[in-house]
């Protein structure tokens, strides 16, 4: 039983990284292909994940969640995790994909996790480990290569990609430490479900979404409602917790990180973005702080738990 429990984690939690690259792949496309404003595509992801997710929450988790709207004091703190947290979160991580492509700003993005790590050690006066200096050696170098490809006085990656995908990287390093407690108390599901549903209606009011709806063919529609919407928040997100359930939160995580090799992949093989040996020398530095960070001892959480990507 133990065993089944197990390789379906692995399994669930390998598909969720999977299915955040291919919403990563999505996102690259509708900005190559029809030029779709990034702050538009995230308000419609997260409304429409937000009320699927938050129906799911409601029929399976409806304690939690309906106690997490009745309190006012942690709806206020709900709405400052969907806004300065989540919301931050997706918009950078798309304007990052709409100034590169997929694999980069998602690899770049992985420079979070070092950022928390980092940020947890100041708010402990404390010295940062040999393992976390390491980690923050082979970021250091990453981005250096994926920037200049080894030649400082050459910048390959323009500055806006660059710039928005250090900014999508302290926007995760937000959004891991805003709902740790909510998420203690509420558990993750209706959190997230909450602050996608908060975060998509605030979005979408305030650019008013529905008067700026983009002239897409119906393939448009398609991959922004089934693959990204569908496949790359619901389908992801719904997958994670149960793996988080069946392995644990710092394993699933360290599974999850193939969403670096999937939105490259996908980039490669059905958008035909092109990548040179440095490049992957770069992506193959970032990714290894995942791995150095994944026996964190004090904070079995810093393994990526979700990109929301």
């Amino acid at each position: 039983m133990q065993k089944t429990k197990n390789i379906r984690g692995i399994i669930f939690a390998l598909l969720s990284g999977i299915s955040w690259g291919f919403s990563g792949a999505c996102a690259q496309y509708l900005f190559g292909t029809y030029g779709v404003d990034p702050l538009w595509v995230s308000s419609v992801r997260m409304l429409s994940a937000g009320v699927i997710l938050s129906a799911f929450a409601l029929i399976g988790f409806r304690i939690p969640f309906v106690s997490l709207w009745k309190n006012p004091r942690v709806l206020a703190k709900m709405v400052l995790f969907a806004i300065c947290g989540l919301a931050f979160c997706q918009i950078t991580y798309l304007l990052a994909i709409q100034y590169s492509n997929a694999g980069t700003a998602t690899i770049i993005q992985y420079v979070g996790p070092v950022l928390t790590v980092f940020f947890l050690c100041f708010l402990a006066h404390r010295l940062p480990t040999k393992r976390e200096l390491l980690a923050l050696a082979c970021v250091i170098v990453g981005v250096f290569l994926l920037a200049t490809h080894g030649n400082p006085t050459v910048m390959v990656l323009s500055p806006e990609a660059l710039f928005w995908g250090l900014v999508s990287a302290f926007a995760y390093m937000i959004y891991s430490l805003l709902p740790r407690r909510l998420m203690f108390h509420y558990g993750s599901v209706p959190v997230v479900a909450s602050a996608l549903l908060i975060g998509g209606i605030v979005f979408s009011i305030l650019l008013q979404s529905w008067a700026h709806i983009p002239p897409m063919e119906p393939s448009g529609f398609i991959v922004l409602f089934v693959g990204l919407v569908f496949f790359g928040t619901v389908v992801g997100f719904s997958l994670f917790f149960q793996s988080i359930n069946d392995i644990g939160a710092a394993k699933a995580g360290l599974m999850a990180s193939i969403e670096t090799v999937s939105a490259t992949a996908f980039a490669v093989l059905w958008l035909g973005t092109s990548f040179v040996w440095i490049d992957i020398v770069g992506f193959v530095f970032i990714v290894a702080t995942v791995f150095v960070l994944a026996k964190h001892p004090g904070d079995p959480d810093m393994v990526k738990n979700s990109s929301l990507s």
